[in-house]
Formats: structure tokens, C-alpha cells, sequence
């Protein structure tokens, strides 16, 4: 039986789920609670829904279907967490969706009406879900706390994409008693994971930040600490990557280690190898479909996901455009780590990578054998909202 708890986040469709889920894991990444947030919905927003422009959220978010595959995947990840999770669930559920449920241990529910905060709460109470918390969620008003214990009821309001406030009363409530349900000893548990790590040199990115910044509470990864990373790790060896970083982190590492192996923790998975794809000229499948295009200086390799959630067993059975061995390569999409990791080993050979990443509006550099760049540098890149 898997002892960790699974907090699900539900409501009729509107409610702030989302909204509310990204303001709840921001407080427990601050309290040092670890955790993994799973989108057990098929337009699955994560951070970056809150943290692009309102413009660029609505190219990069990408509509899928609930269907049966679809919840068998969220049902396996949710049975075989290697971390407390928060689970954002989809507001109108079909009881086959509902099997989602059954695996959870806990709940929160919130609406905008009377009426959906009772559906939501039979419904959970329904397959044996502990209820911690009942919101009403409206647009405007104050938050309001009316009661803390057994079950937190209160008003919470503006739950808004990018109008989001961290510290007000009934989030902060809600926050504290999800840190004491989820807590574990951190040594206790990163010591469980690693002692598992398939291979014996494992980059800790936690550690490694705080090593980074020694007089500093600010510990969010940058660009520039791309080459001060790359300095301690010896290069062309197998390596093991654990703990939270960017996209553009774990793809300077997979290159700087490639062609060796490399692992990555996945909370949901438990540990994942990267692996080289097969290039061909004209790659189809139903799981993704590639864009390329010709820029004047590189090549833009754009994926967009055709299913409403791609799982690390369909790696094996992808293919890759064959581009240009002569030319830089600018990765974009909306991609699993352990995807991204594997198209960078693929393309291990050309001259440059870099990754693009939507808050910056620009490409990383993650890998490169020409001067003129170097890990950590940044170009402009237009991917679709600026053409």
C-alpha cells in the first residue's frame, strides 16, 4: 500500500482549480515540502499557465481528450507516487473518470455555488476520500476564514490566472494544514530515493543550488549558472539527475553527459533513462507531430502533442525529424523531462541545442561545440506569437 497521501483538488469547471493548485504548491515549495503537482486533466496546465504572458498560454496550452487511455495512465502514476501528491482533476468527471478518485486519499473541493461544493463533496466522500478543506471560490470580495478544523471551510477569491496572491488568509489556512499532512523528513526521503539511483555519480540539484548561492535565500536556477555547474560535473559520464529544476538545466546536463547514459527522477515514475531516438526524414506517429522550420540562423524543432497525456512507455516507439547536421537546433514544446532529456542525446552531434522557454521569450543554450556559444547563452527565437 503506498503510505503516501494524494490530496485531490476538485470542482465544477470554473472554479479556480488550477489557479488555486499553483498557489498551494508555491507555499509548499517554501516550507520545503516535497511534493509533485499531476494534472489528472487533459489541458493539463502546469507552472507555466500562471508564470507566460495571457498570450502565450493560449498558443502553448493544448486541448486533449478524457479518455479510457488517458485515465488508466493517471490511475498507475497516481497508485505508484514516489512523493505526496496534488492532484488538479477535471470538473465534470464520467464514472469511468472518477476511477481518478478512488486513488486519491484526500480532498479538497471548491465552487462557486452552493450546489457544486455538495456534488464535489458526495461525490469524494463517495469512494472514501477525506475531505480537508470546502471552498467557496468567488471573483471578487474578501477571503474569509469561518472555520480551521475538522474540515476548513471559508471564501477565497480572484482566483485569476497571473492576479494570484500568496500570502492571504484562507490560502495560507489551507497551505499549513496540507504541509502538516504531507510532511516527511527530507533527508529521509531524498536518502530513499537516492540510495535507488542507477548510477553512482547523482547530480542533486538542490543541494547544488544551495551550494550556488551560500548567503542567499534566493534559489530559483538561472541561465548564467549553466557554466558553474558544468565545472563540477566531469563530462561523458553516466549521471543521475534528482530534485527541481528548468527544462534548460536538465538539457545542459543530458548533453554535457551524452553519449552516456542518463537517468532522471521522475516522481511519478520513479527513476527514468533518456534514450537516443531514430531520425528519419519524415516522422509520423499519433503521439506527437514535429514542426520544423528554417531559420536564418538555426533550425526550430517545435513538437505538439497529439494526445492528452504521453507516457514514458511510448518513448521507445518514437521517431524524429532528420535535420541539418550543419546547423544549430532550437527545441520547443511543452514536453515530459525525460522527452526533451532524449531529444538532446539524439542530437548530441550537431553543432549547438538550446531549449526554448516561454517565460524568457528566448532559447537557452544547452549544448554547444562552436565558439560562439557557449551553455547558458540566450538567443531570440520567434515561436509562433511572435510571427
Amino acid at each position: 500500500m503506498n503510505t503516501f497521501p494524494a490530496v485531490l483538488i476538485g470542482g465544477p469547471p470554473h472554479s479556480g482549480k488550477s489557479v488555486l493548485t499553483y498557489i498551494l504548491t508555491h507555499y509548499l515549495r517554501e516550507q520545503g515540502i516535497e511534493h509533485y503537482v499531476l494534472r489528472a486533466c487533459p489541458d493539463g496546465e502546469g507552472d507555466w499557465s500562471q508564470e507566460s504572458t495571457p498570450d502565450q498560454v493560449r498558443l502553448l496550452r493544448q486541448k486533449g481528450e478524457f479518455d479510457r487511455r488517458f485515465v488508466d495512465r493517471v490511475c498507475r502514476d497516481i497508485e505508484q507516487r514516489h512523493l505526496p501528491l496534488l492532484v488538479d482533476m477535471g470538473g465534470r468527471p464520467t464514472p469511468d473518470q472518477e476511477r481518478i478518485i478512488q486513488h486519491c486519499t484526500h480532498a479538497i473541493v471548491l465552487s462557486a455555488t452552493p450546489e457544486g461544493l455538495q456534488e464535489w463533496r458526495y461525490r469524494v466522500e463517495r469512494y472514501g476520500l477525506i475531505v480537508i478543506a470546502e471552498l467557496a471560490s468567488v471573483l471578487d470580495g474578501h477571503d474569509q476564514l469561518i472555520v480551521e478544523t475538522p474540515v476548513l471551510h471559508g471564501v477565497i477569491s480572484g482566483l485569476e490566472r497571473h492576479t494570484t496572491d500568496y500570502r492571504r488568509v484562507v490560502a495560507t489556512a489551507l497551505g499549513n494544514r496540507l504541509k502538516r499532512l504531507l510532511h516527511y523528513d527530507r533527508v529521509d526521503l531524498k536518502q530513499h530515493h537516492l540510495n535507488r539511483a542507477p548510477a553512482e555519480l547523482v547530480v542533486d540539484l538542490d543541494s547544488m543550488i544551495r551550494q550556488l548561492r551560500p548567503v542567499t535565500t534566493d534559489l530559483k536556477w538561472f541561465p548564467s549558472d549553466l557554466p558553474l555547474v558544468l565545472d563540477r560535473i566531469p563530462p561523458q559520464v553516466t549521471i543521475a539527475i534528482y530534485g527541481r529544476g528548468p527544462n534548460w538545466l536538465y538539457a545542459t546536463l543530458a548533453g554535457h553527459a551524452a553519449p552516456e547514459p542518463i537517468f532522471l527522477f521522475d516522481p511519478r515514475l520513479g527513476w527514468v533513462e533518456s534514450q537516443p531516438l531514430r531520425r528519419i526524414p519524415h516522422p509520423h506517429t499519433d503521439l506527437i507531430r514535429w514542426q520544423t522550420d528554417i531559420e536564418p540562423l538555426y533550425t526550430l524543432l517545435a513538437a505538439y502533442l497529439l494526445q492528452a497525456y504521453l507516457d514514458y512507455d511510448d518513448l521507445s516507439h518514437l521517431t524524429v525529424p532528420q535535420l541539418d547536421p550543419q546547423r544549430g537546433v532550437v527545441v520547443s514544446g511543452k514536453l515530459p523531462y525525460w522527452l526533451l532529456t532524449s531529444l538532446i542525446v539524439t542530437y548530441h552531434e550537431y553543432p549547438w541545442l538550446a531549449v526554448m522557454q516561454p517565460q524568457l521569450r528566448k532559447g537557452v543554450v544547452v549544448w554547444s561545440q562552436v565558439e560562439y556559444y557557449r551553455p547558458g547563452d540566450t538567443i531570440a527565437v520567434s515561436v509562433g506569437y511572435d510571427k
